[in-house]
């Protein structure tokens, strides 16, 4: 089975389809978090950014917040 490891993270990718495995490479090459743990993410807000960015569904019907902040 082919399989590869991300030199940057040490992920261990493998698949029975050899083209299929490339496509998750080059996925994971966008989505690396470069260190095993690392808090990165392709889409963040800044921690400074609070407010809600679709103010009508910051809370639900009880009035209760949706999303944990």
């Amino acid at each position: 089975m082919p399989e590869s490891l991300c030199p940057d993270c040490g992920k261990r990718m493998f698949h029975e389809n050899e083209d299929t495995l490339k496509i998750e490479e080059s996925i994971h090459g966008k989505f690396c978090r470069k260190k095993e743990g690392a808090t990165h993410s392709y889409m963040h807000r800044e921690k400074s950014e609070q407010k809600s960015m679709d103010s009508e569904r910051d809370t639900d019907g009880a009035g209760k917040p949706v999303l944990k902040r």
